[in-house]
Order: C-alpha cells, then sequence, then structure tokens
C-alpha cells in the first residue's frame, strides 16, 4: 500500500477503533455492575416522563430535562426494556472519544505548532515528525477507559452534558466564513444547559464571552466579525426557542425553581470546599518541578544536551510518581487519590499557560478561538466540582482534562512526543486500573458474587451482591398481591420499580435524597394522604454503603401513623394503610 493510501485510511481506521473500543468497554462494564440507586432515579423518572407526566409542574425535578426526554423516548420505541437504555450509553461514549480525538487534531494542528516555536524562539528545533494524528491519537487513547462512560457506565445527566460540550466545541472550531455553520455552533452551545445546569451554564457563558473577545480582537485586526455575530444569534433563538418550551409546557418559574433555586440549596458547595481541591501537598513540588521544566526547555543558551532530558523528567516527574505509586500501595483508595491528585496539578498549570498564551502576539498569529478553548474548558470543569467536588465529579469529564494538554504541549514542541506518551501510558494504565476497579463506585456495596436479573424488563443488568434476586422478588410479589391502580410509596427508593412493574406512579418523589427530596417527615405523611398512598415499602439493607438522607429514621415513624406492618420479604418490609 503506497503512503497517500495509508494516509487516507488512517484517519478512518483510527476513528472507528476509539469508537468501537470505547463503547464496548462501556458495555463490559455494564456486565459487571449496576448502581441501582442512579438506575432508579434515571429510569423510573424517564418511565413517568413517558406517561406524561410533567416534571416541574407535576411533581419536583431537580435535574436539567434532556437526559430523560432521551430516556423516555426510547422507552416509547423500545418499551420497558433495560438494554436500550446501556446501548445508548455505549454509543455516547464511543461519540465523545470520537469527538475528544478531531478536537485534539485541531489544536495540535502541526502547522500551528510551528508557527508558535517560530514566533517565540526561532533557536527552538522543532520535531516536524510529531503530526496531530500522532498526538491527538496517543491522548485520546486514554477515553477508552476514562472516557464519558467508562468510569461510571449508566446513562446519566453528568456524561450526556459533556458529550453535548464537546459537540458544540467541535462544531465552535470549524465556524468560519458561513452564516448558518456560525449559527449551528451556537446553537449547540445551549445544549449543555439542558442536560446539566452547573456544567452548561458555565459552558455557555464563557463560550460566548471567549466569542465577545474573538470578535474584539478580529475587529481591532480589520477583519469581519460577521462570524461571531451569526453565532451569538444562533446561540440567542435556541435559548429562546428553549425557554419558550418550557413556558408552554411545565412553566419557566417552576423550571428556575426546582432547577436552580432548590438545586443550590442543596447542591451549591461553600468557597472553602471548593478551594479544597487545591489543598493538596503533592503541588508543593509537583508545580515547582513542571514550571521549572518548561523554563529549562525554553531557555536558548543552554546546551541542548541536557535541557531536554532534564526538562523531560521534571515536567513527567508526577506522572512518573503515579505510575510508581502503583508498586508501592496495594490500597485502591491510596491509588486513587494519586491519579486524581494529576487533577488539580494540570489545572493550575493549564491555567498558568492559558493566561500565558493570551498574549496579544499570539492572539493575532491565531484569529480563532483555539487560544481560547482552554479557558473554556476550565470554566466548564470547575462547574461540574460545583456538584461533588474533585473526588465526585471527575468521572464523565477526562475528555476535558485532556483537551488541556496541547497548551503545555505547544510550549514545548521539542517534547511534545515523549511527553504526550508518558501523560497517554500515565492514564492508560493507572486510570484504566481506576476504571476497572469501580474505585469511583465505592459508595455502593460490591461485595458478593455477581447477580443477573431474570425478569425480562430487566435483561441485562447485572450487580455482586443479592441485591437484583431480592428486587425481583419485590416485583413478584407486588405483581401477585397489590392491586395494579394503588398508590406505592418507595422507602428510600432504591430500585427501578415502576420501570420493572409498569405501574404508575403516584406519590411525588421516587427517590428519598437529600438532593431530590423537598419535604420533611410530615409533609411526607401529609402528601402520602393527599395522593392516596395505600402500600409502603421500606428497603431494609441498602446497597447504597451510607444513608442517602439523614431523617429516613423519622420519614418512616411519620408514615407508621397511617399504615401498619403486612408481609416481610427477604430485604423488604411491607405496610399497607390501616
Amino acid at each position: 500500500m503506497n503512503a497517500p493510501s495509508a494516509g487516507r485510511l488512517r484517519d478512518p481506521l483510527t476513528a472507528a477503533a476509539l469508537f468501537l473500543a470505547s463503547a464496548a468497554f462501556t458495555l463490559w462494564q455494564n456486565t459487571r455492575v449496576g448502581v441501582l440507586w442512579d438506575l432508579s432515579y434515571l429510569l423510573d423518572s424517564s418511565f413517568r416522563i413517558s406517561l406524561g407526566q410533567l416534571p416541574y409542574h407535576d411533581f419536583p425535578f431537580a435535574h436539567a430535562p434532556l437526559t430523560f426526554l432521551l430516556h423516555a423516548a426510547i422507552l416509547h420505541i423500545f418499551g420497558r426494556v433495560y438494554y436500550p437504555h446501556i446501548l445508548c450509553a455505549a454509543l455516547e461514549a464511543g461519540a465523545a472519544t470520537l469527538l475528544t480525538w478531531r478536537i485534539l487534531r485541531n489544536l495540535v494542528n502541526q502547522e500551528e505548532v510551528v508557527i508558535l516555536a517560530k514566533l517565540e524562539s526561532p533557536y527552538l528545533s522543532f520535531d516536524t515528525s510529531s503530526r496531530p494524528w500522532f498526538l491527538a491519537t496517543v491522548l485520546a487513547a486514554p477515553l477508552i477507559f476514562l472516557g464519558i462512560y467508562g468510569i461510571y457506565p449508566h446513562p446519566i445527566y453528568d456524561s450526556d452534558c459533556i458529550l453535548a460540550a464537546l459537540a458544540a466545541l467541535y462544531l465552535l472550531q470549524r465556524t468560519g466564513d458561513g452564516p448558518w455553520r456560525n449559527a449551528v455552533a451556537g446553537a449547540a452551545c445551549v445544549l449543555p444547559l439542558l442536560f446539566k445546569q452547573n456544567i452548561g451554564l458555565p459552558f455557555l457563558a464563557i463560550t460566548l464571552l471567549a466569542v465577545t473577545s474573538l470578535a474584539a480582537i478580529r475587529r481591532m485586526n480589520h477583519l469581519t466579525v460577521a462570524p461571531q455575530l451569526c453565532l451569538f444569534a444562533g446561540a440567542a433563538t435556541a435559548l429562546a426557542a428553549a425557554l419558550l418550551a418550557l413556558h408552554a409546557t411545565v412553566g419557566l418559574d417552576n423550571y428556575l425553581y426546582w432547577t436552580v433555586t432548590f438545586a443550590a440549596q442543596r447542591r451549591l458547595p461553600s468557597l472553602s470546599l471548593i478551594l479544597a481541591t487545591y489543598r493538596q501537598t503533592a503541588l508543593l513540588w509537583t508545580l515547582p518541578a513542571a514550571i521549572a521544566g518548561v523554563v529549562v526547555v525554553r531557555v536558548e543558551r543552554l546546551p541542548s544536551r541536557w535541557t531536554r532530558p532534564a526538562a523531560f523528567l521534571l515536567l513527567t516527574a508526577p506522572f512518573l510518581w503515579t505510575i510508581a505509586d502503583l508498586a508501592l500501595t496495594a490500597d485502591p483508595d491510596d491509588r486513587s487519590d494519586q491519579i486524581l491528585s494529576l487533577w488539580p496539578h494540570l489545572l493550575i498549570l493549564a491555567t498558568i499557560l492559558a493566561l500565558y498564551n493570551l498574549r496579544p502576539r499570539h492572539l493575532k498569529a491565531n484569529l480563532n478561538l483555539n487560544p481560547l478553548l482552554p479557558l473554556i474548558v476550565l470554566a466548564t470543569i470547575h462547574g461540574t466540582f460545583l456538584s461533588q467536588q474533585l473526588w465526585g465529579s471527575t468521572y464523565a469529564i477526562w475528555p476535558l482534562l485532556i483537551l488541556l494538554i496541547p497548551a503545555m504541549l505547544a510550549q514545548i514542541p521539542a517534547l511534545a512526543r515523549p511527553l504526550a506518551a508518558t501523560i497517554a501510558a500515565t492514564f492508560l494504565l493507572c486510570g484504566g486500573l481506576y476504571a476497572i476497579g469501580h474505585e469511583r463506585l465505592s459508595y455502593i456495596h460490591l461485595d458478593g458474587p455477581e447477580a443477573r436479573a431474570t425478569l425480562p424488563e430487566l435483561h441485562g443488568l447485572t450487580t455482586p451482591g443479592p441485591w437484583i434476586p431480592e428486587f425481583e422478588e419485590l416485583v413478584r410479589f407486588t405483581n401477585t398481591e397489590i392491586p395494579t391502580d394503588d398508590g406505592i410509596l418507595l422507602l428510600p427508593g432504591e430500585v427501578p420499580f415502576y420501570f420493572a412493574t409498569g405501574r404508575t406512579p403516584h406519590f411525588p418523589v421516587l427517590l428519598f435524597d437529600t438532593a431530590t427530596d423537598p419535604y420533611t417527615p410530615q409533609q411526607t405523611l401529609d402528601e402520602a394522604r393527599v395522593y392516596n398512598i395505600r402500600w409502603l415499602i421500606v428497603t431494609r439493607n441498602l446497597q447504597l454503603a451510607d444513608s442517602p438522607k439523614p431523617d429516613l429514621p423519622e420519614v418512616l415513624r411519620a408514615l407508621q401513623l397511617d399504615f401498619a406492618p403486612y408481609r416481610t420479604l427477604t430485604n423488604y418490609d411491607i405496610y399497607r394503610r390501616k
């Protein structure tokens, strides 16, 4: 095969390999674990929406709607079948890795890096064999394990939001003189806001600010700002259409209360908790080492025979230590802490380099959004941290972290290939073990033999422990002994009960969690009377390692005023209204 033919095949083969490998890993993860708490919220909420019940209007709902509307549509098409929802997650995982790779290709475009090297120092020898394909592929490869659905494998709003953000970034990179292309890119920037508000709002705000800055720079250089105006028009049109649709269906006041006011009251962390991400002892040596590495490789008068090796060791020291830590500790928590400690290191370094790249000379040489893209990514990452901070929120946003690395490579083009390879090797090895070991899922019990669902609706659901057989016992009991039209309340609602049974939810709250349940114990009893709840089902042993709501015992005591014991199953206490 000649070189041109090989070049034409390389890109589609790479794209297909990354897509299929990411999707396959997501499917494999789903054959090993099922997080019943989160699946319950997704499947039961989507099911009640598919029945015509309106979130924000008919029942409290603290999340943006698009993930649940997507899975409600899947229910309309396929019925109450579990596997299509997992297949959707797998396809999204492949698409996210593919989009990240394409964005990386644009970020590490060979011509731009060469121009940057010449601008900064004519004495730097740039390795012209460091083609964009190599750097993009090496950096994207870890996302096979660390993609949006690699660590947490079930459909969820964070992962869907990141996919929407990646699609918007890809379209933003392709904006040009075509008005419709620019308008579509602007409209795409609104979509993340409708998947997850704490991610989508910072993304939209900082993107529009970046576009405004780019328009000002182009104006100063006597260039047209028509592309930026079209982008603003697309964003404004999409946002207006979304707000009008919400107002016409569920009421804009209802939507803003539950997704902004209520959600902020229950989830928004304090500033000290946010800053705790950067209070890590390791930063005292990792950051100085990296900064020293950049300085050493850029000092022109130092002899090159030792500057590159010294700079390489300084820049890669945090990553090499993370790999070495695998051999030094057998504790999974220590291993996960070590790889997560790379996040604040890379975020601070990326912030410094992103600000450095905002120099007028650099911006004038790159009259597009690429120099501003790291700032968009950084704002999006920190918006994600508002939910569950570093440990809890990073499971879906590794693609964003990968997108920050080209900003570092651009400052040291002579070391781009070996540095990218070292970072990728660290993420592949340590990140792969992190994902495969389910260390992020330590909030559930993972002990015991794997059990597979036997009910047709749940076919494909697998998780260690007794939780699935016990849940299926509850489903069989309900189908035989509880009348179809009777209202049921599950406390705390860990299992996808309504999805599995096909019963219509009567009680407004399906999941008794601090972030989703607005009621006091007395209000829960009052609502049970208003909605004529006839049955109360209480889970004794949860798959969750900790109680999701501190006042659950008080809620149960309040409900027992109206409900009497009826039957005891393996893991469930059944109560009937007195």
